[in-house]
């Protein structure tokens, strides 16, 4: 729960309010409308499998790598005000695909695998490794918050914003090719 209670702002250092309104620097992070979920919920839960959750959760991953790609076309172009902007984008778009993730499919699969002690501890490993790296996000974000007023930091802005992307596509990739199949309607 550290992350999200640094996400929210429970946490100093947290999260500061949404990018102001009227940014013309790019488009918002893709929102997936919320859809009823069907079928029976997760044992011991409310919570329903939700069919378009997947598809809503892939569309976050292209929001968040358009986002990052964005910040290095900023980067490349030394604006460092409109980087600054994106990666107030960024935390808001990631922040809110880590708590869908978090309450609607770790939540179900946390309920729903238990049965199967491989896959369910192998969702728990997932889960693990995503407070780790949303640590290390969240550090990241903290660290380059100002980077608009400090120019010094571009350099080791440069690597780090590099060294994220690897660690984003990667993740995704393993969520999409491994943990994302795992989400099926309870029985």
């Amino acid at each position: 729960m550290f992350l999200l209670d640094k996400l929210f702002g429970r946490i100093k250092g947290a999260a500061p309010a949404a990018v102001a309104a009227g940014d013309s620097s790019g488009p918002a992070p893709v929102r997936a409308p919320a859809n009823p979920a069907t079928g029976a919920a997760a044992p011991g839960t409310q919570i329903r499998h939700d069919p378009a959750l997947i598809s809503a959760l892939m569309q976050d991953h292209v929001a968040l790598l358009d986002i990052h790609a964005a910040i290095a076309a900023a980067l490349d172009g030394g604006r460092l005000d409109v980087v600054q902007r994106r990666l107030e984008e960024f935390r808001i778009a990631l922040m809110d695909h880590l708590l869908k993730e978090n309450v609607r499919l770790y939540v179900y699969l946390e309920h729903s695998l238990r049965p199967d002690a491989v896959s369910h501890q192998l969702m728990r490993e997932f889960r693990h490794e995503m407070d780790g790296i949303g640590r290390a996000v969240v550090d990241f974000l903290d660290k380059y918050k100002e980077l608009g007023r400090h120019s010094e930091l571009a350099g080791a802005f440069r690597k780090d914003l590099a060294a994220i992307g690897q660690a984003l596509v990667s993740r995704i990739r393993r969520e999409e090719d491994i943990l994302y199949p795992m989400y099926l309607p309870a029985a």
